[in-house]
């Protein structure tokens, strides 16, 4: 969480006000993510606030536990909010307070259609205004009656028309707006209605959001001006889709922050992939720190295609950030996964941390995800007890290779200084003298120790495990001699 510093910038003569406003029915997916970042670079480019909402009315399907999991996620990637987090269900008094200055004004009406009766009086799929000719008079009656009703913004003739800062002018018909409900008839406020009123109270003046939500803005724009209030500017960011180009779900891979953070991926890595899907930085360079970023990022460069989310790409970009992080930059976070497969102890980590910084260096340049650290060493914390059985066939089938296997054993045990170095040039000198290449020795003893035919450096290996683990794993596997000769000739019938 730590990797971003917060950048102190000039403030303009008006704060630019943004948010984030996710509903914590699910987990904070990459899109979302990607959202916030935006805003948060936007703002720590530009100078002003970046605000935090939680959009909760839905008290069914939202809970604390998703609350929290967002809250982690945003803090996990780097990004930082302003002031007090702001909860949407909170506000639900001032959200009915605000519909009713609306009837008073004449700028909403309330609608007593039932479920049978809206399928009367809907034309072409949009509600016919039925109930914005009731009477005055009627509208009494039914009230005294008690009969249920909510609230629909009277929708004016013409056309609703913003500067979007992506997509340019986008203009819709009036007409194509049906009368739409802006308090439900249990009283609770809908998604637009609720939206708005909070944007005003937040100050909030620049919108920064997905795609998918250009069809409200045309309705948060009227109820804008219906209220009379200042119309923030409008910024819609290009849907992430996924390689078959369809909108990015759990069907293409993990899809959430939490997903890719558990996979093994790197806060700084997530933050740069998805700065760059969808914006185009100078010189079009791929990995760049976050300060680069800030100072890069502008909404001309935002691309008004929908991104495309390579996984492979993020796992080249993880990579990337692996290799260039220092072994001791590491140590923390890999040898808190190793605690959690039991690999190692708390006291291991302080009597044996030179050990640790040596396996971790020895495996880095193997690694894509931080999670590879836990297979990729399970060899070197843990003797073998299966082996490739590919492996096994490959190497193990000719004549005489498992003499030369206890020849090169008994060299070993009899090396007094055991480096990768002397280790090396004693398994060399030893095939040279029994007339075989060096890599009939080095694969059989490679399988042995650590059961695979692929591995980082062998004698930089064996140098770790050390002589009397090295020697010991050597006659467990020679003493196995019968059993894989039994599975061998089985293999071959």
């Amino acid at each position: 969480m730590g990797f971003i510093r917060h950048i102190t910038v000039s403030i303009m003569s008006e704060k630019v006000i943004t948010r984030f406003a996710p509903s914590p029915t699910g987990f904070l997916h990459v899109g979302g993510a990607r959202t916030a970042l935006f805003n948060y670079l936007y703002i720590q480019r530009h100078g002003g606030i970046f605000r935090l909402r939680i959009e909760d009315t839905d008290q069914k399907r939202s809970s604390g536990e998703m609350i929290q999991i967002i809250l982690n996620g945003l803090q996990w990637l780097g990004i930082k909010w302003d002031q007090e987090v702001v909860f949407q269900g909170a506000n639900s008094d001032r959200h009915r307070e605000v519909s009713r200055t609306l009837v008073e004004n004449n700028k909403a009406y309330p609608c007593f259609c039932s479920r049978e009766e809206l399928k009367i009086h809907r034309s072409e799929f949009r509600y016919d205004g039925h109930c914005r000719l009731l009477t005055a008079q009627e509208v009494s009656e039914k009230k005294a009656k008690e009969i249920p009703f909510s609230i629909r913004f009277k929708v004016p003739a013409g056309e609703t028309t913003w500067e979007d800062e992506i997509h340019g002018t986008i203009s819709f018909k009036n007409n194509e707006i049906e009368d739409f409900i802006i308090l439900r008839s249990d009283q609770n406020p809908t998604y637009n209605l609720a939206v708005v009123a909070d944007d005003h109270d937040m100050g909030v003046n620049l919108v920064l959001r997905g795609d998918d939500h250009i069809s409200n803005t045309p309705k948060q724009v009227l109820l804008y001006r219906a209220f009379g209030w200042e119309i923030p500017r409008f910024a819609h960011i290009p849907l992430i889709l996924g390689p078959d180009g369809k909108r990015l779900s759990k069907r293409h891979g993990a899809a959430s922050v939490d997903e890719y953070q558990q996979k093994g991926i790197l806060n700084e890595a997530l933050f740069n992939f998805l700065a760059v899907l969808g914006w185009t930085p100078p010189e079009e360079k791929e990995i760049l720190s976050p300060q680069e970023i800030i100072k890069n990022f502008s909404l001309r460069n935002v691309s008004k295609k929908s991104a495309i989310f390579d996984e492979k790409k993020l796992a080249w970009m993880n990579q990337q950030y692996i290799l260039q992080k220092k072994t001791p930059e590491l140590f923390n976070a890999v040898t808190e996964l190793w605690l959690k497969e039991q690999f190692i102890t708390s006291e291991d980590i302080k009597v044996k941390k030179e050990w640790l910084l040596g396996v971790i260096e020895l495996i880095k340049p193997r690694t894509v995800y931080m999670t590879d650290f836990v297979e990729l060493a399970k060899f070197l914390f843990e003797r073998p007890v299966n082996f490739d059985p590919k492996g096994l066939r490959k190497y193990l089938s000719e004549h005489g290779i498992w003499e030369l296997l206890a020849g090169v054993t008994n060299k070993l045990n009899n090396l007094d200084e055991f480096t990768a170095e002397n280790i090396e040039n004693i398994i060399r000198q030893y095939a040279e003298k029994n007339g075989f290449p060096a890599g009939k020795i080095i694969h059989p003893v490679r399988l042995a120790l650590t059961g695979k035919t692929a591995s980082p450096g062998l004698f930089e290996i064996m140098e770790l495990l050390g002589k009397q683990r090295v020697i010991q794993r050597l006659n467990s596997f020679l003493n196995r001699k019968g059993s894989f000769q039994e599975e061998l000739a089985k293999s071959r019938e």
